[in-house]
């Protein structure tokens, strides 16, 4: 089979489609024939050299795809040959086949094309397991999401608004903004024109919006705590300005805030599989009804995965990007 291929740490033209061994599936597991896989932020990572794959996990790029269920372990007994189905992966999405543990498959929704369905599991495992598990978002509460116009931002929108809830968002442009407001956000913030703590503020009577979604880190903290309700969850699930920030921690205590952080890469098994039936059970009902549905901005053949991820750099997509195995 063909795989896409990280030769090096480095740019994007370290990406090389190459024929590899297929994988070997184990008695827990189902062998995928991939239909699309879903760019996400940590592929680049990975290539860059910062992001390795858990132990015992496929070495090629790619945290999610769609496609047809080729074979099956012994001990898996949901899932037959030939079900249209997308996963959950620990890396491998970037290639023609892809083994994965039967508990981080899901079928296709309805309503749902096989390719577009690759870009739905890691969002929606993300933004369930970090938004409403653990920061415990309720209706009526205000949601502030960075990078509105994403993959993870455009399906936060939808199902924070679906579940009952108010939703702001932050984005670098006016395209942006507008795609992010007919999704649905009820205040869209120009990040770069408009200070978001005072908007935000404005917007709440100074109270704050009770849980934000960042994938800015360092920079954004204090800002981040700022504009937080009394009894505000600040969930990080980012860092791409960087790791390290001063803090001034009076406000948490006045406030009663709290800061939580996760990744869903380096999970267990077991977790990611819990993650899933719940996304399965609370989730797949508001894309089947139509009320949430995948937003794609580009697709691209597997062997440009180098332009595909260079798009993704650029900053210039809404939503998703699919490479087409």
């Amino acid at each position: 089979m063909k795989a896409v291929v990280i030769t090096s740490p480095g740019d994007p033209e370290v990406l090389q489609l190459q024929e590899v061994e297929e994988p070997e599936i184990k008695d827990d597991e189902v062998l995928i024939k991939t239909e699309a896989a879903a760019l996400n932020r940590g592929d680049i990572y990975q290539r860059q050299g910062f992001y390795p794959p858990p132990e015992g996990a496929s070495t090629f790029p790619g945290l999610e795809c769609s496609g047809i269920i080729e074979a099956v372990g012994e001990n898996v007994s949901r899932w037959k040959v030939g079900d249209k189905v997308c996963a959950l992966l620990s890396g491998g999405g970037y290639a023609e086949k892809v083994a994965v543990p039967a508990g981080q498959v899901l079928p296709v929704p309805s309503g749902v094309s096989l390719s577009d369905a690759a870009s739905l599991p890691e969002v929606a495992c993300t933004v369930w397991s970090t938004v409403f598990t653990m920061s415990r978002l309720c209706p009526g509460e205000t949601l502030l999401i960075h990078g509105g116009s994403s993959g993870i931002g455009t399906f936060a929108i939808q199902i924070a608004k679906f579940k009952g809830a108010k939703v702001f968002v932050t984005a670098g442009d006016e395209r942006k903004l507008a795609f992010c407001n007919d999704l649905g956000a009820d205040l869209c913030i120009n990040y770069k024109t408009e200070d978001f703590v005072v908007r935000v503020k404005e917007e709440t009577e100074g109270k704050g919006v009770d849980v934000i979604l960042d994938c800015v880190g360092a920079a954004y903290l204090q800002r981040n705590l700022d504009c937080l309700n009394v009894d505000g969850r600040l969930f990080i699930i980012g860092s791409i300005s960087g790791f390290v920030a001063e803090l001034n921690i009076a406000a948490m205590f006045a406030k009663r805030l709290s800061i939580q952080a996760a990744a869903l890469r380096t999970r267990s098994v077991e977790e990611k599989a819990s993650i899933v039936k719940e996304v399965e059970k609370n989730v797949w009902p508001a894309i089947m009804s139509g009320k949430v549905k995948p937003v794609v901005h580009q697709r691209f053949p597997l062997g440009e995965a180098a332009e595909a991820q260079r798009l993704m750099e650029s900053g210039n997509h809404i939503g998703k990007i699919l490479l087409i195995a």
